[in-house]
């Protein structure tokens, strides 16, 4: 995943995009120009103009991913993504991808827990074209049994080298689901059984096309320069005819309150060094909550100046780095279902696991008093991080969200709101949060044991 062809735009492109950037109108605002509407087959439309450069950004995401794939055939939907670039109607195999490179864009895909998405960043007077070509494949994918077998074979590859024969391979981001949560929704692996990917059959892919690569199912955003009314009408022109389907019920993806401090060990014979991921169930998302863990995240794991980096590396030198977030498969924004904060690092094989709890232990119990220096300089470093993530990658951050928000929250506009979210969060807040989601018994911890160390202590 994430692995499609990627190659840069011109370094004058670049420079444009980011001098427009995005507008703030005050510091706790944001306020991009967001068009927002449904096509009677029920494709979400989200248009976000920006003239400052001659750069175009489309995304299709589609409401199927990691979590909601077939039981019986783990990793379904990351094979899917590859098939998606095999050839359509009146695109033959890669054809796809010759179309927007020789066009001098650039295009990748991606499959999330919620969502696959596929994208392109392109000269704005490419978009008819490149709105043509998304619609073609939406309206008829070319399935056959040789791309079938192939893509598997790719996919098989990709997890060999990702995670089968990968020191550390999938840690923590595919083991930590599989210990911490209980729904089989959130818990399987991912990526995908090698049994499972290879069982997949032509009419599994075919029935899996049509029942959630639909319009009903889907949302298109389009960010940066384009004239609107234009892009309307070639949008209904290309999408407005592709019917509809009725959609399977939404999974239960709820996961039980957890009560129970859980440890596990999973031993791994290619790794040199023990590592160590701590994880806690998330706030629903969009909840008081939720915020506040943003900035708790911001507290204790993200930057040298965050609680976490100053105990495990600067104080005790357990690790020279720190991983850590909220969603390690995108950002704290681009998911919709139960969610895990962690934290991980490798580590001597002399410290001990209870050595590194105990200071995890003492960054928690900061928390219950901080001071408002701190929680001020959280708030600077998220509003920093937000802005980062909203014009990286030549507005990439911007389209993503508000195809986020619009899939699971019919409401991009929240985008706009999202400074003055976290500035809203007080230190009670950030104190009943840490009382009800950072408690031992809501924890999980994983360790990478090395194939030729003894059990940790």
């Amino acid at each position: 995943m994430n692995k499609r062809i990627k190659r840069s735009l011109t370094a004058l492109w670049v420079c444009l995009f980011f001098a427009g950037g995005f507008s703030a109108t005050a510091q706790t605002s944001l306020n991009f120009p967001i068009e927002y509407y449904k096509l009677p087959n029920g494709l979400k439309v989200v248009l976000s103009q920006d003239k400052t450069a001659p750069v175009a950004l489309v995304g299709i995401y589609y409401n199927i991913g990691f979590r909601i794939e077939p039981r019986s055939r783990t990793g379904f939907a990351h094979l899917f993504e590859h098939l998606m670039f095999q050839g359509s109607k009146n695109l033959g195999k890669m054809e796809f991808i010759k179309l927007v490179e020789d066009n001098g864009g650039v295009l990748n895909g991606s499959t999330r827990f919620d969502f696959t998405n596929y994208y392109e960043i392109i000269p704005s007077n490419t978009l008819e074209t490149i709105l043509w070509a998304e619609a073609d494949r939406m309206k008829g994918l070319d399935i056959t049994q040789d791309n079938l077998t192939n893509q598997q074979g790719v996919v098989k590859n990709e997890v060999k080298v990702n995670v089968l024969n990968k020191p550390y391979g999938g840690f923590p981001w595919l083991d930590m689901p599989q210990f911490a949560n209980r729904n089989w929704y959130n818990s399987h692996n991912f990526y995908g059984d090698l049994k499972d990917i290879d069982a997949a059959t032509l009419s599994e892919a075919s029935e899996f096309f049509k029942t959630y690569y639909a319009p009903n199912n889907a949302v298109l955003s389009i960010c940066g320069d384009f004239d609107i009314p234009q892009t309307k009408a070639w949008i209904d022109k290309y999408f407005g005819n592709i019917p509809s389907v009725k959609l399977p019920p939404k999974p239960d993806l709820s996961e039980p309150r957890q009560n129970k401090d859980q440890r596990f060990t999973k031993v791994d014979s290619l790794a040199n060094k023990p590592a160590i991921a701590v994880a806690y169930k998330m706030p629903g998302k969009n909840t008081p909550e939720y915020f506040a863990m943003g900035l708790i995240d911001q507290l204790l794991v993200q930057g040298k100046d965050s609680k976490l980096y100053q105990y495990l590396v600067q104080d005790k030198g357990y690790t020279s780095v720190v991983n850590g977030g909220i969603n390690y498969l995108g950002n704290m924004f681009d998911y919709n279902g139960p969610m895990l904060w962690m934290a991980d690092f490798i580590y001597d094989p002399s410290t001990s696991p209870d050595s590194i709890m105990a200071q995890f232990n003492k960054a928690v119990n900061y928390l219950n008093r901080l001071p408002e220096s701190d929680l001020k300089l959280a708030k600077t470093k998220m509003r920093s991080s937000l802005y980062d993530l909203l014009g990286s990658n030549w507005g990439f951050g911007r389209m993503d969200l508000l195809a986020s928000y619009a899939l699971f929250d019919n409401n991009p506009e929240e985008v706009n709101k999202l400074v003055s979210r976290f500035d809203d969060v007080t230190p009670e807040m950030i104190k009943k949060t840490v009382k009800e989601y950072l408690r031992p018994g809501n924890r999980t911890t994983l360790i990478i044991q090395p194939a030729s160390k003894s059990n940790p202590k």
